[in-house]
């Protein structure tokens, strides 16, 4: 017993203590183990048992090194898992011989069960291990199971020490448990059984029921098992308890008890007890013929049997012999067993044992309670089913309903500008059904577990009690209610419900939300719609007739113009559309209306002498600068629908441009963009708010509520929240997706690492070294403008010395690696007579590419923010008709609005930090009616702060397909560590 008691208590060690990953070593050490065959070693008490890994073909087993101590003692301060080869040893084992058995002694590693099991469990899954540890591994897991599940009864060993077993087993545990044992090979119980002459082998079952014991006996031996069973239980010595004989005796029985029981509970309003002559229970309760006045219900004794699951009987069936013979002849003493360990978990049950007969509990509401709450699960876990009664209604539920005010409209901007604030209130519902007000008074006014609804026993959730008594939650402003309909569920005091609309509102969502809603084409217009522009035109139709406004954020090319031509013809408003747009899309708009809508007015307002008179229908087309310099003039005039072409030029709402957009009034807003978020979601919600007001709430609101779950990435679900509220005012379409643009030549994305030139890379050590040195020493607005200013010098330097150093030439091109190879693309290209854009965000740096390819002989001309509106449609044209094949431009000056399908080949000299933007510029080249395929560059010198940044706009890209991204501004931010990793100059690899 000694030497059981301390090897329990080594493994008891090695469960409490904290877990650490096993070294490199100690894993090649488990999986070579698990090459060998594993034996089960009883042991008293059961936690005493040990696990014997040998080698039937006489192999070496894995050794460990000697550290000076016996065998079976674990180093000091190993981890568990390190030395699985603790505890060598000899086994004896034998092979059936006739009507005998054979042994021999062979090596072996004894690991008791706490160290054995992580080993057994690897041996489950690894396709390497021999059968006999796969079968070992196979019975750890569903003894863990069983423990896991609460499966565990104290108990006393021959010897009257404490231990625990596993039980009580289900019919199919059991079932388990032998199909393990009758897949053994024999080498898995191998060992013969002691004092048997012949020797003989031990059955397969029972060695794994004993298994499921040691682990039983092994795991739960903490300060929590003394709530079970006493302080004996959670001590890993063994500890003598002979007084508890009678106790255990119950509780081996339980172990394999031959009955389960169950209760089913009977609700219904009838005389539970027909004989007058019942007593009353030790503990006052009437049980006569009074129950059901005084009684809320009953729970009846049901028996059921572990070998047989179709058979089931009541105890009082039972107890006056129907059917006790097909239980056996301890069915009775079983059933009392299980029910007094049941009654340990509820107190309650000890009135049945008190009866003659166990057959009928009176329960009162408190008792019902206790069932509907903690009761019921701790009773299946003691094995003891409750059964409610099928026609107990279960389908009792909450929803948060919105009601529009009497007499509110369903469309136009009267929904939002109504000042009847929109009722918020809780509609009770049973299987779908909505309940009355009485009904739900009735409720309200319950003080039991169940009720009587529609003849019906309906169980009762106190928590919709307490909604049925406070209904009302409050009054919502318009916009608030369409957001919290259109996202479906709404927060209520922590809870996540569902939101369902009524009468107007309702009509609103389903108009909102109709995919079956299809317009055709206007017969004025002249072309042909694709399929998903005749959807866009419906779409911007809805929101229109709805005065909600939206934003059709198709990408570029994909023909935004035309569709909002085609929305004009069709609607024909009365007054004029405004069309806000950059200079450089005057002319685009001018011809489009023009070529595709003959006859409908057009006219800019922009430049001196431009004026309102006489614009009272078609289209007048102005300048963002226009607007914001003629803001007053533009809006004392009245619009059918104002028209914002790339409205990322209001993501600011602070700016003036948004300013002046948000003062013109027009019974409909649409903001055309293919980036409708470029650096943060409050971009977003700049756009929204303008076209649709008060749908996202205030900035702040929207910031607290939306922008840092979704921009942080960590609350679950928070992205599809957003997306399910802004999804009906935003329509999103890319070239990729099925059925946009089929015609589509394919498009290839090529990173072309460069490395530094010699005076490049001196340059960029010493500016880092300066400046982190600076930035150290900052705080705040300081801090982050130096940083800002790090970044944009690297940017330069990468680019070409001559840019940072503000020369007027660029020299020699060995200067810089991305000249060199800008040079040896563009000799490709050309000589294979295709044409080139090339992209950078810096006006100086276009210059200095001006001026180098001048010298080549190279034909170029470079757009820029400075190049006047007329002029500007001259050289598209030039491109387009072939006169000039290198086509130089500044990013944010022509990476919208231009077509410029004659490029086969885009070049990105540097790295804009918005992926969705460099796309945007790609765009110009890769729209519909490009028929090459289309070739993107990206240029990006190793090693630098441009390849950090590389990976981090691959991850961005992802995001922005949920129309989510990050700023540069999010890298002044980075702490000095995380910043001198971003920028420090690195050797390629």
């Amino acid at each position: 017993m000694a030497a059981g008691g301390e090897r329990a208590g080594r493994a008891g060690s090695a469960v409490g203590a904290s877990p650490s990953a096993p070294s490199a070593a100690g894993v090649a050490k488990r999986r070579e183990l698990a090459t060998c065959a594993a034996i089960f070693l009883p042991g008293s008490p059961p936690r005493a048992g040990t696990v014997a890994f040998w080698r039937p073909d006489g192999g070496a087993l894995p050794r460990r090194e000697a550290d000076g101590r016996g065998g079976g003692e674990r180093r000091a301060g190993a981890a568990p898992g390190d030395d699985p080869s603790d505890g060598t040893g000899e086994l004896t084992v034998a092979r059936r011989h006739g009507n005998g058995a054979r042994s021999r002694t062979v090596p072996a590693v004894l690991l008791p069960i706490a160290d054995a099991l992580p080993l057994l469990l690897d041996a489950r899954d690894d396709p390497g291990a021999h059968p006999a540890a796969a079968c070992w591994g196979a019975a750890a897991r569903h003894a863990l199971h069983l423990v896991a599940r609460g499966r565990l009864l104290p108990g006393l060993t021959e010897h009257d020490v404490d231990a625990w077993r596993a039980g009580p087993l289900d019919p199919d545990d059991a079932a388990h448990l032998a199909a393990i044992a009758a897949a053994m090979p024999g080498e898995a119980y191998a060992t013969p059984l002691p004092g048997t002459r012949p020797l003989q082998l031990p059955d397969p079952v029972t060695l794994v029921r004993l298994f499921a014991d040691a682990v039983a006996d092994t795991l739960p031996r903490t300060p929590g098992a003394a709530l079970l069973a006493g302080p004996a239980y959670t001590a890993q010595k063994p500890q003598a308890i002979p007084g508890a004989r009678e106790w255990a005796a119950e509780t081996a029985a339980g172990a394999d008890a031959g009955v389960r029981l169950s209760l089913r509970l009977d609700l219904a309003p009838h005389r539970l007890f027909d004989s007058p002559d019942t007593p009353p229970s030790a503990d006052g309760h009437d049980t006569a013929g009074s129950a059901p006045e005084r009684n809320a219900g009953a729970a009846i004794l049901q028996v059921h049997s572990l070998t047989d699951p179709t058979l089931v009987a009541d105890a009082a069936d039972l107890w006056d012999g129907t059917g006790a013979d097909r239980f056996g002849p301890r069915a009775r003493v079983d059933a009392l067993l299980a029910l007094r360990r049941a009654a340990r978990v509820w107190d309650p049950l000890g009135r049945l044992l008190d009866r003659p007969v166990p057959d009928v509990l009176p329960l009162d509401e408190d008792e019902l309670t206790d069932l509907l709450g903690a009761v019921a699960p701790r009773l299946k876990a003691a094995g003891v089913a409750v059964h409610w009664p099928r026609e107990l209604a279960r389908g009792l539920t909450a929803t948060a309903v919105l009601r529009p005010a009497p007499g509110t409209a369903a469309d136009g901007f009267g929904f939002f500008d109504t000042d009847q604030l929109l009722q918020f209130r809780w509609q009770l519902a049973m299987d779908g059904a909505p309940l009355s007000e009485a009904e739900m008074d009735e409720l309200a006014e319950a003080h039991r577990p169940m009720v009587r609804l529609r003849d019906r026993w309906v169980l009762v959730d106190p928590a919709l009690v307490r909604k049925a008594r406070k209904r009302e939650l409050g009054l919502l402003k318009p916009a608030d209610a369409l957001a919290a309909t259109l996202n479906g569920t709404t927060n209520i005091d922590g809870e996540e419900v569902e939101v369902v609309p009524l009468g107007a509102l309702a009509a609103l969502r389903d108009r909102l939300t109709d995919p079956t809603r299809h317009l055709p084409q206007p017969p004025a217009l002249r072309a042909t719609l694709r399929d998903y522009q005749l959807r866009g035109m419906t779409w911007l139709d809805t929101m229109a007739s709805l005065g909600l406004g939206g934003c059709l954020a198709d990408d570029m090319g994909l023909g935004k113009t035309v569709t909002v031509i085609a929305l004009h013809l069709h609607r024909r408003p009365t007054d004029p559309v405004l069309v806000v747009c950059p200079a450089s899309l005057l002319g685009n708009w001018q011809r489009e209306i023009e070529r595709f809508a003959p006859g409908t007015p057009v006219r800019r307002f922009h430049g001196a002498g431009r004026s309102l008179d006489g614009a009272d229908s078609g289209f007048v087309l102005t300048t963002y600068g226009t607007m914001r310099s003629s803001a007053t003039q533009l809006a004392d005039h009245p619009w059918a629908w104002v028209v914002a072409d790339e409205a990322q030029h209001v993501k600011n709402p602070g700016s003036g441009t948004a300013r002046a957009l948000r003062g013109i009034k027009a019974p409909a807003r649409i903001a055309l963009t293919g980036t409708p978020v470029e650096n943060n979601l409050s971009e977003l919600w700049a756009l929204l708010d303008w076209t649709t007001p008060g749908l996202l709430g205030p900035l702040k609101t929207f910031r607290a509520l939306h922008a840092r779950d979704v921009e942080g990435g960590e609350v679950p679900g928070a992205a599809e929240r957003l997306a399910r509220m802004v999804r009906p005012f935003i329509l999103r379409r890319r070239k990729s997706d099925p059925g946009i643009a089929p015609e589509l030549p394919p498009k290839t994305e090529t990173d072309h690492p460069v490395a530094l030139g010699r005076e490049q890379a001196a340059l960029y050590r010493a500016v880092v070294r300066e400046t982190l040195a600076a930035i150290e020493g900052a705080e705040g607005i300081a801090r982050r403008g130096l940083i800002m200013k790090l970044l944009t010098a690297l940017k330069q330097i990468c680019n070409h010395p001559a840019q940072y150093l503000k020369e007027a030439a660029p020299g020699l091109v060995a200067r810089s690696g991305k000249l060199e190879l800008l040079d040896e693309l563009l000799a490709t290209i050309l000589a294979e007579g295709g044409a080139t854009l090339i992209f950078t965000q810096y006006v100086e740096m276009a210059r200095l590419l001006e001026h180098h390819l001048r010298t080549r002989g190279i034909p170029n001309q470079l757009l820029h923010g400075g190049t006047p509106v007329a002029r500007r449609q001259e050289m598209v044209d030039r491109f387009q008709s072939g006169d000039v094949p290198v086509f130089l431009l500044s990013l944010k000056a022509a990476g919208t609005g231009l077509n410029l399908t004659r490029a086969g080949h885009v070049i990105h000299y540097d790295r804009w930090w918005n992926p969705a933007v460099e796309e945007q510029a790609t765009d110009r080249a890769y729209r519909i009616g490009q028929t090459q395929p289309v070739q993107v560059h990206r240029l990006i010198t190793e090693g630098t702060v441009e390849d950090n940044i590389a990976d981090l706009l691959t991850a961005k890209r992802a995001l922005a397909d949920s129309v989510l991204s990050t700023g540069e501004t999010a890298l002044t931010e980075l702490s000095d560590a995380d910043l001198a990793d971003l920028v420090s100059l690195r050797r390629p690899a």
